[in-house]
Order: C-alpha cells, then sequence, then structure tokens
C-alpha cells in the first residue's frame, strides 16, 4: 500500500514536470511574424485613402496611418506581438475612416438628390400655374 502511495506521488510530480517544462517551453517561444497581418493592414489603409478618409475623415485616417507606421517600426525591432495589435489598430482605424467617408459621400449625394427634386418641383409647379 505504501509502495502504490509513493508511484502515485512520483507519477504526479512527474507529470506536473512535464507540464511545467510545456508551459516554459511555450511561454519562451517567440511569436511568429505577423505578415499577412501587415499585409491586410497595410491594404485597409491603403483603401481607406482611396475611398476618401483622408478628406472626410481625416483624424481617423491620421490615426490608422501612424498606428501602421508604428506597426512598422515594431516588425523591425521583431516585437511581433506590439506589431499586430498595432496592425489590427491601425485597420480598424482604417474602417472606420473608410466608413465615415462612405457616409459622407452618400450624404452629399443625397443632399444633392434632394436639390434636384426641388428644383424639379418648382418647374412643375411653375407649369401648373
Amino acid at each position: 500500500m505504501k509502495n502504490l502511495y509513493r508511484l502515485r506521488q512520483i507519477q504526479l510530480i512527474r507529470g506536473l514536470g512535464i507540464t511545467v517544462a510545456a508551459v516554459i517551453t511555450v511561454g519562451c517561444a517567440s511569436l511568429p511574424a505577423p505578415t499577412e497581418q501587415m499585409a491586410m493592414s497595410k491594404l485597409t489603409v491603403s483603401n481607406a485613402g482611396s475611398a476618401g478618409g483622408n478628406e472626410f475623415a481625416p483624424l481617423q485616417f491620421k490615426s490608422a496611418q501612424d498606428k501602421m507606421d508604428a506597426a512598422e517600426r515594431a516588425m523591425v525591432k521583431e516585437d511581433y506581438l506590439s506589431a499586430r495589435q498595432l496592425a489590427e489598430q491601425a485597420q480598424a482605424d482604417a474602417e472606420l475612416a473608410s466608413a465615415m467617408a462612405r457616409s459622407a459621400k452618400a450624404q452629399k449625394a443625397a443632399g444633392s438628390l434632394r436639390e434636384g427634386i426641388r428644383v424639379l418641383r418648382q418647374e412643375i409647379d411653375r407649369k401648373a400655374q
């Protein structure tokens, strides 16, 4: 009985040692470079610029550019965790800038349509008299 108890203690200690070694190994392993995230974020920032983000959402677009620049600097330093986080933030800012630009363009187009409708109504009213 004592031997069985002692054997289980040894197995438990061994299992614990293996678990600790695995955690240390995983914790010390470097993160892979977030090249795919960086590429997606760069594309999103570029698309935001093309969508008019600089004109219609300058603060959000500038923030996206600044974070993308910081992500690239982090990549050079091989600080992949910061690079990934900054790239994700840049992508979110760029998507916001794109959405704001689309919204502003849609509001501008709606205003033009309203003005066109107003002019047409005036013409119809004038011809009806």
